[in-house]
């Protein structure tokens, strides 16, 4: 019997406490022991460094941290984070559309039919959400530059069966300019639209840290009066910070939703069925 015990694992005074373990559900709010930032957990990624937590604070600022041990506090006790076992049961991953994502997609030739937008901005948040649904059913998304384009483009482009147009319009109401150049299109064409005056307002407002979308002028652009008053610089500045902070279909007001969701039923709908009248 060794009455000294094991002389080699140290002093009892010396040794690493044993940190417990905790799972990292989501919503699980915790402490960075470093630098004391607090936040919710809301998702993982994994670098070449190993594998990181992201925590969302209460302002809604999110930072990645390493899941190393003992580099958290939960109640102010020290734990290990580790991400839960797979489970058996997974549920279909979600595109930003909020539609079944299909894994290892190859995009499909191109169809005849056409998605058209009035301006980049359109065209870049149609892709930001809609990008993975257009992809998997072989839609193109293509620029108008102008509504007062679109009569000319038609006639070039010769609507037909198998080979529609749905067309985005920005601030479509009723007597305005935009309704009146719209009408009487043939049944291969659907115009649909959201009443925003610039695709920017269908952002909702809470997406971009603001209460409401300003009032502007009539006769003031819109893009730059929005800037003036936000103190959000020039309109790419702004720009920039409404296209970043958009990431799915709860970033966007339901009158686009619907809108998009539209065109894309009608350009993929089958040839052989009647064809739906257009606005």
């Amino acid at each position: 019997m060794n009455r000294y015990g094991d002389i080699f694992s140290g002093h009892p005074r010396t040794r690493r406490k044993a940190v417990p373990t905790v799972v990292a559900e989501r919503d699980l709010v915790v402490e960075d022991a470093a630098d004391g930032f607090c936040g919710a957990v809301v998702g993982f990624e994994r670098t070449y460094d190993g594998e990181f937590v992201r925590l969302e604070d209460a302002k809604g600022r999110t930072r990645l941290f390493a899941m190393r041990e003992a580099a958290f506090l939960v109640d102010g006790k020290p734990v290990t984070l580790v991400r839960a076992a797979p489970s058996s049961s997974v549920r279909p991953a979600r595109s930003a559309s909020g539609s079944t994502k299909v894994e290892g997609l190859r995009a499909r030739t191109a169809r005849a039919s056409r998605i058209w937008v009035e301006g980049v901005h359109d065209a870049a948040l149609v892709e930001r959400v809609w990008g993975h649904d257009l992809r998997v059913e072989g839609v193109v998304v293509e620029q108008l530059e102008g509504l007062d384009n679109l009569g000319a483009r038609l006639a070039e482009f010769g609507p037909g069966p198998g080979r529609r147009v749905g067309v985005l319009v920005d601030h479509l109401v009723d007597g305005s300019k935009e309704s009146r150049l719209t009408t009487g299109l043939g049944p291969h064409v659907l115009v649909t639209g959201h009443p925003y005056i610039d695709v920017w307002q269908a952002v909702r407002p809470d997406t971009v840290g603001i209460a409401a979308w300003p009032d502007v002028p009539r006769g003031e652009d819109w893009k730059t009066g929005v800037c003036a008053r936000l103190g959000w610089g020039t309109p790419q500045d702004g720009w920039r910070r409404v296209y970043g902070a958009v990431s799915g279909f709860r970033d966007l007001e339901a009158p686009l939703l619907g809108a998009v969701e539209r065109l894309v039923d009608f350009v993929t709908e089958d040839p052989d069925q009647a064809p739906v009248s257009g606005v």
